[in-house]
């Protein structure tokens, strides 16, 4: 179960958008993630350099956490808002759910719950 604080600094770090940071101090070394029905990626190495992959096709990102955080035991549920300005110019607006279980203070496992159309829409679409 993580603590309170721990909590805190991890939804603070991502806010700060120091994804990369809130990965290497917050998940366990054998953490998971998940993407809605598709495989998990695996180890924290993999988690990282996933993330710098992505981070460096954007421009900037904004991550917003959306209150309540869920918090029962060791599971613990985020709404979050992000906010991706692409280097093509192109803009993403994505919501998601996080699901995650924590071992203590670090991430063991999380599960990103969005709607996939989300990536397919920029910012200046009106559909």
């Amino acid at each position: 179960m993580p603590s309170a604080t721990a909590l805190e600094r991890f939804i603070a770090t991502v806010q700060q958008n120091a994804h990369v940071k809130a990965i290497e101090e917050f998940y366990a070394v054998h953490a998971s993630m998940q993407e809605n029905n598709l495989p998990p990626r695996a180890g924290r190495d993999e988690l990282v350099a996933h993330e710098r992959r992505v981070l460096a096709r954007a421009h900037s990102v904004t991550s917003t956490c959306v209150p309540p955080v869920f918090a029962s035991g060791d599971r613990v549920v985020i709404r979050w808002m992000f906010e991706f300005e692409w280097l093509d110019g192109t803009k993403t607006r994505m919501e998601e759910l996080a699901y995650q279980r924590w071992e203590g203070d670090l991430i063991a496992e999380e599960r990103f719950f969005y709607d996939p159309a989300q990536l397919r829409q920029s910012a200046g679409d009106t559909k």
